[in-house]
This record gives structure tokens, sequence and C-alpha cells, in this order.
């Protein structure tokens, strides 16, 4: 076995195997050159046709440039605009600013408005009885509580029963421990 794989590992062998290599690395080398050549130079093609392609649609039919295009003739003579209508036949605009009568003067009254509650009768002292403010004193000090606006004292609610209401389960009254403790 060994005279049968000695021949594949010979120093001839490995000197043929770099030489093949390096010829090849360097054909590939030259190879991959000419392919990027190629390649910009397809680009630089397809470049170019696009260009003539967009010059074709622009100066084709329908295009941004028209080869038998002529400036739009003048249009014919306008006859004159009629006069405007007369002022007197135009109705009058209204005014921007609304007009406010003025109010006639209220006459001072001879008897002053009496207002009586329902409760009290006119015997009972009502807002009248009250001292007159006070002058010379700031408006917070002269501020006198209302005699009718009385408040009432409040009632302490009336306790029920001291022990809470029996509970109630979802779907109704819970159920009693099992005798015993309830260990596992």
């Amino acid at each position: 076995m060994a005279s049968r794989n000695a021949g594949y590992h010979s120093p001839q062998s490995n000197r043929y195997n770099g030489d093949l290599g390096k010829a090849l690395a360097a054909e590939l080398g030259i190879l991959l050159e000419e392919v990027g050549k190629l390649r910009d130079e397809r680009k630089q093609l397809q470049f170019e046709v696009a260009e003539l392609l967009a010059m074709k649609a622009k100066h084709g039919f329908g295009g941004e440039f028209q080869p038998d295009w002529q400036p739009p003739m003048p249009p014919p003579a306008i006859e004159a605009p009629l006069p405007p209508p007369a002022i007197e036949d135009v109705p009058q605009a209204r005014p921007g600013w609304r007009v406010v009568n003025k109010r006639p003067e209220r006459k001072a009254r001879t008897q002053p408005k009496i207002t009586a509650g329902p409760g009290p009768s006119s015997s009972s002292p009502g807002p009248a009885a009250l001292p007159p403010p006070i002058q010379n004193v700031p408006a917070w000090a002269q501020w006198r509580p209302n005699p009718l606006l009385a408040p009432t004292p409040v009632q302490p609610p009336v306790p029920t029963s001291l022990s809470p209401p029996p509970r109630a389960g979802l779907f109704g009254a819970s159920t009693p421990p099992p005798p015993g403790g309830g260990g596992r």
C-alpha cells in the first residue's frame, strides 16, 4: 500500500500542482478583469439607451418638443365691454355697522318693590331689622349672614346593627368548612 500512494506526494507532483495553481490564478485574474470591463460597458450602454429613449419621447409625437409646433394665433378682437350699470340701478348695500337705538331713560320708582316670603308674617322682623352696614370698613368685615337661610343641624345616623350582613357568594351562600379542621 505504501508504494501506491508514494507517487502522489512526490516532489515533482507538488511542483506541478504549484505551477498549475499559479497559472490558473493568473488566468482567473485576467478573466475577472474582462468581466468587470464588460459589466461597466453594459452599464454605460444601458445609460445611453435610456438617454436616447428619453430624447425620443421629448421630441416625438405628443412629447415635450413637437416639430410642427406653431405659436397660437391671437384671439379675434374682443368687442368693447359694456359700460357698468348706473349707480341708481344698484340697490343700496346695508351698512357694516349696526345701528343701536338709544333706550329712553327709566323713571325712578316711587315705591320700593316688596317681596314677601311664604314663611314668616309681616309682624316678624325681616331683613330690614338688620343694623345698617358700618362705613369705612372693608367689605368682608361688613358681611352679615342671611337670617332666612339659617342652616339646619345635621342629625346623627341611627345605628342599625353592629354585626356585618351575611356574605353571599357569587353562586349563592358559601359552603361551610369541612368537619375536622379542613386540613389535607
